[in-house]
Order: C-alpha cells, then sequence, then structure tokens
C-alpha cells in the first residue's frame, strides 16, 4: 500500500511512519517545511504527484489554550487544510485516515461517548477540529475520522513524560481527579490507523482510545508504580488549576462499530511507553 502521512513530524505521525515502514508499505512521510497543508492548489499538485492510495492525516494544530485566542490559525489547519487535503485525495479517489479528539465533547457524562453521540465542543480547539471533521466528510465519502483521546507516546511532549520529569524534580505532584479518561498510547493507536487505511469501503466515524478510563490523577499514580517512582500523586481539581480553554471533565471514549477500533487496556500502554523510554 502507498501511503502519505502528513504531520509526519509529530509525535503520532513519527511512529505511523516507522510502523507503516516495518510493515512493508511505501510511506511518504511529510511536515509543514515540506508542504502547507492551508494551500489548497500545492497540495493538490503534491497529493497528485505522490498519488497514494490512503493519507493519514495527522497534521493538526494542537496548542489547546492557544486556540482560544488563535482560533482562525486554528481553523486553517484543524479545519481548512484538513478539506483542502480531502479534495485533493478525492481527486485520485484515494482514501483519507483522519486523526481527531475526543474534545469534540462536552457536557455531563457517565458512560462512554460512542460515534453516534452528538458533539458538544466547549471550546476553540474542539470547534476547530470539529470543523476539519465536517469539511472531511464533506468533500470526499472515501473517509475515516478516528477521534482518539489523551495521546501519549515517544517523540513529543506528553503528560506520562512530564510527570516522569517533575518525579524527579520534586517530592510531591497534585494532579487532577474530575477529569477522566482514555489514556492511549501512540503504539497502540498507529497500527490501528494503518489497519484501517487498508479498509476501503468502511468509512465514517471511529473511536479509537486505550481501553478503560481513569483519572489524571489515577494515570499518575499507575505510571509511577509501574516506574519505581517514590514521588507522591496528591489530589486535586480542575478549579484549582485554571487553564485558558476548558478540559472535558469525561473524555472516555467507546465504540459501537462492527468492526470498530479496540485498542488494548491504557494500562498496557503504560508499560509499553515505559518499556520504550528504558530501551531508547
Amino acid at each position: 500500500m502507498r501511503l502519505l502521512v502528513t504531520g509526519a513530524a509529530g509525535m503520532l505521525g513519527q511512529r505511523v511512519v516507522r510502523d507503516a515502514r516495518a510493515l512493508g508499505h511505501a510511506v511518504t512521510g511529510l511536515c509543514r517545511p515540506d508542504l502547507d497543508l492551508t494551500d489548497e492548489d500545492a497540495t493538490a499538485r503534491r497529493v497528485a504527484e505522490l498519488a497514494p492510495d490512503t493519507v493519514i492525516n495527522c497534521a493538526a494544530y494542537t496548542d489547546v489554550d492557544g486556540a482560544e485566542d488563535h482560533e482562525q490559525l486554528a481553523l486553517a489547519v484543524n479545519a481548512d487544510a484538513v478539506g483542502n487535503l480531502a479534495r485533493a485525495a478525492a481527486q485520485i479517489a484515494a482514501r483519507v485516515v483522519h486523526v481527531s479528539t475526543d474534545y469534540i465533547f462536552g457536557g455531563p457524562r457517565s458512560t462512554p461517548w460512542l460515534e453516534s453521540d452528538t458533539p458538544a465542543p466547549q471550546g476553540a480547539y474542539g470547534r476547530t477540529k470539529l470543523a476539519g471533521e465536517l469539511q472531511l466528510a464533506h468533500a470526499t465519502a472515501e473517509h475515516a475520522i478516528v477521534r482518539t483521546a489523551w495521546l501519549f507516546g515517544s517523540g513529543g511532549p506528553n503528560f506520562c513524560d512530564t510527570m516522569l520529569r517533575l518525579a524527579g524534580e520534586r517530592d510531591e505532584v497534585s494532579v487532577v481527579t474530575d477529569q477522566v479518561g482514555s489514556p492511549t498510547w501512540s503504539g497502540h493507536l498507529s497500527p490501528a490507523l494503518i489497519e484501517l487505511a487498508d479498509r476501503r469501503g468502511d468509512v465514517g466515524v471511529f473511536h479509537g482510545a486505550g481501553a478503560g478510563q481513569c483519572s489524571w490523577n489515577e494515570l499518575t499514580l499507575e505510571l509511577f508504580q509501574r516506574a519505581g517512582v517514590s514521588c507522591r500523586v496528591l489530589p486535586t481539581t480542575s478549579d484549582q488549576f485554571r487553564r485558558r480553554a476548558p478540559r472535558p471533565a469525561w473524555s472516555v471514549l467507546g465504540t459501537e462499530r462492527e468492526p470498530g477500533v479496540r485498542l488494548a487496556p491504557w494500562q498496557d500502554g503504560v508499560q509499553g511507553h515505559l518499556d520504550e523510554r528504558r530501551t531508547a
């Protein structure tokens, strides 16, 4: 399979390129210096030139707080660029696998969000990512939108690495208990995206996140226990950590699709990430 991976310099994009090549696929990875996806003509020319069977789009504006002050910039990257890429792919009958986010949801909840649930983003980042989903669906029928949550892994800044760094600098950390989600290791999500890239005709929205759920506090406790870290983890609430952008209190993703995207438990992802750190 000929794959084009956009956002190839990011944490997930790096992983997808590496994993796809290991599986024997012909992969081209592009990042912003290679191609500005907000340039519709340039995007159309490059995609036509490369002629991939499937485009896996990992490119995104991910500064959640920055999006509150720069929503038009976030919209250009998270929505307009997705539309450009989708129209270019449609011109050559290529499939598009696009990575989206739990931030499109909001409001109280006690059961996992499913693919058919109505989006209600609470902030600019979620609004722009939802706009990208809509542009993609409008531009080409041959698409798979994969919403994920609490992504961590090698190759970029992430919550787990931040907590491990802080554990080396202090005796205790305070982590919120009132945000619950589905931590997702890039090492689990990447193969699922590649597999989905070859499922032509299986279209629409998919949820792909680590199985199970926990709070950020519980994630930190699990991480430190598995890493053998003695730093204490104190409970706190979101009110004590005011941020520019609102965070969803409930980010647990489930699936109603068959076949859907089903990943290993989030605890396995934590162990996989730690194992990679040790061998890096």
